[in-house]
């Protein structure tokens, strides 16, 4: 039923999950298929490999982000 939704009407994608600013892991409401963005900013099945990468970018992204903060705090 829930895949006969998404063929009549289209999937209804939602965030899961914010890797990035810029990349995103969708869900769709009803059938429950992932996907993601890519480099193009495309959106993609999220595949194991996919979920990984993310993953790893999301690492990175946080370290970042807490290293500008550490950054700043010392500034002042």
């Amino acid at each position: 039923m829930k895949n006969i939704y998404c063929s009549l009407f289209g999937h209804d994608y939602k965030v899961s999950k914010i890797v990035t600013y810029h990349v995103k892991e969708y869900k769709c409401k009803h059938c429950k298929s992932e996907m993601t963005v890519d480099g193009n900013g495309d959106f993609i099945p999220l595949t194991p490999k996919h979920k990984e990468i993310n993953s790893v970018l999301n690492r990175v992204h946080n370290k970042r982000l807490e290293k500008s903060q550490k950054l700043l705090m010392i500034d002042y």
